[in-house]
């Protein structure tokens, strides 16, 4: 999908009474590790089917510490130059020309995956596998500055009664909720394999969404204390795989759901072992490599039903979040552990990377 943004060229106010000119942004500035604030970037100006947002407050994740670590991932996928960030919340600054459903004002967020729609995924409901898709702060600059275009289709109005760090954290919020929806935890015995910041908001989204039983396991005592917290029944320390057998006897011979969030081969070998026969296992997870897996013993034999997840329905998960927000039945300020000011960003990161906080925000305006 293309872009089909302009950056203003002067400091002036253009007609609207917004701003033109430059701004602050985050930026990968050179192949290599970290990121770099600059006050020069252009303001973008909006095509004519683009909405321009003023960021208020944005959200560090995986991906990021990935781009700012530079890893094998990140230095084959990341263009050096562009302002990274996909999680934000920020109102509408300005509109172009045959934008028909926001308006100036607006306080929104927005998908982070963009597609023409053309392809047959998106023409099937499945926009968010669709071939064409381009991301936010990956192939295109993102939300780590204080102005960034959106296609109006990507733009989701933010509802009043939900709070700006909620708002924030949509795109992450909605892995969590597209994999327990897509599981159907309802009445069921669920398994939570890694409890990293994701892990930790599928469990009050299953909590939410009915499911019976939680288990999880990690390796991290704080993390798992948090999430018997917000509802798990046990939380199990996944260096020790004696609870297997424990989870097996209180159950129906295994949990109904898996949902595995690690990406760990040893946590989703275990996984798979504590999961029933017929059992159904949702992964999100991103293993760093390929992995060795007895697909005899945990798939076929089983007989289980495995979905692979990726990112979120367009835009039924959008609206699953929003009714389960307006709930209150999630319970996430627990989850959110530190906000910074971006230009604090180096410690930002290092709260994040060092594993002292959990989600950690940035105000853009600060």
């Amino acid at each position: 999908m293309t872009m089909t943004s302009t950056p203003a060229q002067n400091e002036s106010t253009d007609t609207s009474g917004t701003p033109s000119g430059t701004m602050r942004g985050l930026i990968k500035h050179h192949a290599g590790s970290e990121l770099k604030l600059v006050s020069d970037r252009p303001i973008p100006e909006p095509g004519p089917r683009e909405v321009r947002i003023k960021v208020r407050k944005v959200g560090i994740c995986g991906t990021d510490r990935h781009i700012w670590e530079w890893d094998e991932w990140a230095a084959g996928r990341i263009p050096p130059g562009i302002i990274t960030g996909h999680e934000f919340v920020g109102e509408v600054d300005k509109v172009g020309s045959a934008v028909t459903k926001f308006s100036v004002g607006r306080r929104v967020s927005a998908e982070g995956h963009m597609t023409e729609g053309l392809d047959y995924n998106s023409r099937t409901g499945n926009a968010h596998i669709a071939t064409d898709t381009m991301i936010f702060g990956i192939d295109c600059d993102g939300c780590f500055a204080e102005y960034m275009v959106v296609p109006e289709e990507n733009v989701w109005p933010v509802h009043p009664d939900i709070d700006d760090k909620h708002a924030a954290i949509f795109d992450p919020l909605g892995n969590a909720v597209h994999t327990v929806m897509e599981a159907g935890v309802s009445a069921k015995t669920v398994l939570i394999s890694g409890v990293g910041i994701i892990g930790l908001m599928a469990v009050t989204v299953a909590k939410a969404a009915g499911a019976a039983k939680i288990y999880c396991t990690d390796v991290n005592p704080e993390r798992l204390a948090l999430a018997k917290k917000l509802g798990a029944y046990e939380a199990f320390d996944a260096r020790d795989d004696s609870w297997i057998k424990k989870v097996r006897e209180e159950t129906h011979q295994g949990v109904d759901v898996l949902l595995e969030m690690s990406g760990a081969p040893a946590a989703m070998d275990q996984g798979f072992r504590a999961l029933r026969n017929g059992g159904r296992a949702a992964l999100l997870g991103l293993p760093a490599r390929t992995v060795d897996f007895d697909f005899n013993a945990h798939i076929i034999f089983k007989g289980c039903t495995v979905l692979g997840i990726n990112g979120r329905r367009m835009w039924e998960t959008w609206y699953q979040m929003e009714k389960l927000l307006l709930s209150g039945r999630l319970e996430l300020d627990d989850i959110i552990t530190h906000e910074f000011p971006m230009s604090d960003y180096q410690e930002a990161f290092r709260t994040m990377i060092s594993g002292e906080g959990i989600k950690v925000l940035m105000n853009v305006g600060e």
